[in-house]
């Protein structure tokens, strides 16, 4: 399986490692309140051994054909992680969640690395169907799979724990056989 995949000459994606947990964790702790907004696991995630127990989960998910993360990199620099929450063989089916450091949001970065996280997950996974989900009130999130031609399937109500309250989260898809891979020439 590939382990980087290169979207421009500044951009790329990179299979995350164990000794990358230093940036890792620098990373999110200087985006902390920024990623707490809509990400659940920020409090958990305080420690250079929470970075590092992270990225080895990860690297063991990559090698063995489970869930991992990719690291975006932007001029080489790490600057937010795209990820699979695991692969379901039997059924071809996997899901994507995303992050970006506040600094690196709203220049269409994400919009890029999701569209080649997509091809990644049918042509070399060989997924038939990928998913994301984004709480209802995370507008710029959501506007990631709806300008990726994702179709939103419905709502979950109450469907994750964000701290100090339930939020619903808009579920969206797209099937290999609906995935237009052209849409990577024109980002």
């Amino acid at each position: 399986m590939k382990a980087q995949i290169s979207i421009t000459p500044e951009l790329s994606l990179r299979v995350m490692r164990p000794f990358e947990a230093g940036t890792l964790h620098s990373l999110v702790g200087r985006n902390r309140e920024h990623l707490r907004e809509w990400l659940p696991w920020v409090d958990e995630a305080r420690s250079l051994l929470d970075a590092r127990h992270f990225l080895e989960r990860s690297y063991i998910g990559f090698l063995r054909g489970a869930g991992f993360n990719f690291g975006i990199r932007l001029d080489g620099a790490l600057i937010g992680l795209l990820g699979y929450h695991g692969f379901d063989h039997a059924n071809r089916v996997t899901s994507m969640g995303y992050w970006l450091g506040s600094e690196f949001c709203g220049r269409g970065i994400m919009r890029k690395c999701a569209a080649h996280g997509i091809q990644y997950a049918f042509t070399e996974r060989n997924m038939n169907r990928l998913s994301i989900r984004c709480a209802v009130e995370n507008v710029r999130s959501k506007r990631i799979p709806e300008s990726l031609g994702m179709v939103m399937e419905g709502t979950q109500r109450e469907a994750e724990w964000l701290y100090d309250r339930f939020v619903d989260l808009d579920t969206y898809s797209i099937l290999a056989s609906e995935w237009d891979s052209s849409i990577l020439d024109r980002l």
